[in-house]
Parts: structure tokens; C-alpha cells; sequence
């Protein structure tokens, strides 16, 4: 079998969120969603996972790979290349997809 490639792939994930708001009209709630995430303050009733949608992928390098995940992990930089490969999720494709 020919040598294994590294590829990122790119997602958004969608979920539905729900928030139960007491207000006099149902604008002032949904205003207070949009205003209450944006200072953290809002309690959330519950949350579905309705899609991951993938929007890219490519091949990268080793070297772009740990430039990507500095970037991405910044608080991990001081990692050595050896813990930061282990993000790197390896097909068997006598098994299927696992994480090594």
C-alpha cells in the first residue's frame, strides 16, 4: 500500500439550541437571546446536534501540521512533535477509522 498522506478536514457543526425566556413579547425574547450570548449570561434550556457539514479538505505537510496546530492550541505550544501527532487520526483500512 502506497505511503499514507495527512489531509485536514474542514466542518461546521449545527446545533439547535433552545432558551426559555420570560418576557412581555416574543421580539424582547428572542433580543435577549441575541444580547444575552453575547455577555455569556444566558441559561441554555437544551441543545440537539442536527449536522456536520464538511466545507474543506486538502493535504497539508507534517510541517504544516504543527504549524496549524500551534496556531489552532496555542496553550500547547511547548508540546514536542510527538505529543501533538497524536491529534492525527490514523485509518486502518483493515478496521476502519481510529485514533491513535
Amino acid at each position: 500500500m502506497a505511503d499514507k498522506k495527512l489531509f485536514i478536514v474542514e466542518t461546521i457543526s449545527m446545533f439547535r439550541m433552545r432558551y426559555v425566556v420570560e418576557a412581555l413579547e416574543s421580539e424582547h425574547a428572542a433580543d435577549e437571546v441575541v444580547f444575552g450570548l453575547c455577555n455569556s449570561e444566558l441559561k441554555e434550556f437544551s441543545q440537539h446536534h442536527v449536522d456536520e457539514v464538511i466545507t474543506s479538505e486538502r493535504e497539508i505537510s507534517q510541517e504544516e501540521y504543527v504549524k496549524l496546530f500551534d496556531v489552532d492550541n496555542d496553550y500547547l505550544k511547548e508540546w514536542t512533535v510527538e505529543q501533538k501527532l497524536e491529534f492525527v487520526n490514523k485509518i486502518d483500512y483493515d478496521k476502519g477509522i481510529t485514533k491513535e
